[in-house]
Parts: structure tokens; sequence; C-alpha cells
């Protein structure tokens, strides 16, 4: 049996020229996801309104709001997208009552990154995500690798740092 290790993103493939000739990755194959293709999105956004901590930001599922919001400090966000693809930073009210089908969207509370890294035009933001993993074996997850990212623009991410400098992902490095 082979081991895939993947973060295979159906909409970012289904934009690729050719990928109609690839395998059906949703059928049974003898091989073991690490992870499956459809844990992505679930790990990603479908588990942070059940989340209660101070570090995480709160965040409902569209649907299921009981209470009015000030949407000035939310963004909206599809469950099943990826890179940004979908998220509306300006949320007004006519955003949405444009949704056909708020349990697939949520309302996250804005995270204000702070322009703290010096480049030499202006600026930017920087996010650190950490990669953990959990053997079997070890009574915790570990932290094993990370993706940093510098900003200039609304939101981290290629698209949204068009024409910038000084921006992009790379790994960052910790004294031990």
């Amino acid at each position: 049996m082979y081991r895939i290790f993947n973060r295979l993103i159906f909409d970012d493939l289904h934009q690729q020229e050719g990928w109609q000739q690839m395998t059906d990755l949703t059928q049974k194959l003898d091989v073991e996801w690490v992870p499956h293709p459809n844990w992505f999105y679930r790990v990603s956004k479908f588990t942070l309104p059940f989340i209660d901590h101070p570090n995480v930001p709160d965040t409902f599922f569209l649907n299921e709001l009981s209470q009015p919001v000030n949407l000035a400090e939310y963004v909206l966000k599809p469950l099943f997208s990826f890179a940004g693809m979908g998220v509306v930073i300006d949320v007004t009210q006519e955003d949405i009552d444009k949704i056909d089908d708020p349990e697939n969207w949520i309302l996250q509370k804005k995270v204000h990154y702070a322009d703290v890294i010096l480049t030499p035009d202006e600026p930017a933001k920087a996010e650190l995500r950490l990669f953990y993993f959990w053997d079997k074996t070890w009574d915790r997850p570990r932290a094993v690798h990370n993706l940093a990212r510098l900003s200039k623009g609304k939101m981290i991410g290629t698209r949204y740092n068009k024409n910038k400098t000084w921006v992009g992902g790379t790994i960052a490095y910790f004294e031990k």
C-alpha cells in the first residue's frame, strides 16, 4: 500500500489545464491518504466555530448566527474554498443577502495584522502557520514545519499582493 501526503485543493485543481486527465481522486484507491483530500476543509474552516480560545477569532456558521453582529468587524468566508477565494473582507448586509447556502459560510472576526516588518518601500505584515504531526505513539501533536508569509495587501496571499515587493512565502527557522 502507498501513502500519499498531500494538501490537495480541488478548487485549485479545477483551475489547472488538463486536470480532467487525472485519476478521480474521490474514488476508492489502494492508497492511504495522509490526510485525505476531503479533510483539508473540515480541519481548516469547519472546526473554527467550535473552538473557544483567546487566540482563535470568534467564528460563526452564517446559518446559525442568532444575534446581529457589527459586520465591519468580521470577514465572510466560504467553507469550501482556498487561497482567499470568495472571501469578503468588507462585509455588507447585501453580501450576506446574496448567499443561497448560508450553511456553507462562516463569519470570522477580523484579525488585524500589524505592519511590523521593515522593507525598502513600506512595512509588511507577517503570518506564521505551524504544521503539526501527531504520531500514534506521541501523547500530543508536535509542530514540525511552518509557512512564513509576508504581505502588504488587505489579506495575506499572492493574489492580494500583486505589484508589491518584499512579499511572499518561505519557512522560518527557530533556535532550539
